[in-house]
C-alpha cells in the first residue's frame, strides 16, 4: 500500500503543481507583452495561464492529502525533514491563493478593461510566483534527499 500511495502522490506532484509553477511563471510576461501585440490573442493567452492556475492548484489539494497518507503509512510523521515539507507545503499554498491568484485576477481585469498593466504590479506578482516556485523546489528537495533516509541514497 505505501508504493501506491508514494507513487499516487509522486504524479499528483508532477501532474498538479508542475503546471502551476510553469503557467505562474509564464504569467507576467504574457501580461506584459499585451499592449505590444494582438490584444485579443494576448489576453487569451494570459487568461488561459491563470485558468491553468486555478485549476491545476485546486488539483494540487491531492498532493498533500496523498502524502500525509504515506507519510502515515511509512511511520515518519515525526519527522523533521517531513514536518519542514509540511510548513513549506503550506507557505506555497498560502502564497498562491493570498497573493499570485489574486495578482493575476487582478492584472486579467485591467487587461479585459483595456487598461495599462503597470509594469510594477507584474514585478510585484514576479517576485510572490518566485517564492511560490523556490518553497516547491525546497520540498521536492527535501522530498528527495529526506535527511536520515534509510534508502542509503
Amino acid at each position: 500500500m505505501t508504493k501506491i500511495l508514494l507513487t499516487l502522490h509522486v504524479l499528483a506532484a508532477i501532474v498538479a503543481v508542475g503546471p502551476v509553477t510553469v503557467a505562474a511563471s509564464m504569467f507576467p510576461p504574457a501580461a506584459r507583452r499585451v499592449p505590444a501585440t494582438d490584444g485579443a490573442v494576448a489576453v487569451g493567452t494570459v487568461r488561459l495561464l491563470h485558468r491553468i492556475c486555478r485549476v491545476y492548484a485546486t488539483i494540487g489539494v491531492s498532493v498533500p492529502v496523498l502524502g500525509l497518507a504515506t507519510a502515515l503509512a511509512m511511520g515518519v510523521l515525526g519527522s523533521g525533514w517531513l514536518i519542514t515539507s509540511i510548513a513549506l507545503t503550506a507557505a506555497a499554498a498560502g502564497i498562491l491563493i493570498a497573493f499570485v491568484l489574486p495578482r493575476q485576477e487582478e492584472l486579467l481585469e485591467r487587461l479585459g478593461a483595456e487598461q495599462p498593466v503597470e509594469h510594477a504590479a507584474t514585478v510585484q506578482l514576479a517576485m510572490f510566483t518566485g517564492i511560490f516556485n523556490l518553497l516547491w523546489a525546497t520540498v521536492t528537495v527535501l522530498m528527495i534527499v529526506r535527511p536520515g533516509s534509510t534508502t542509503g541514497a
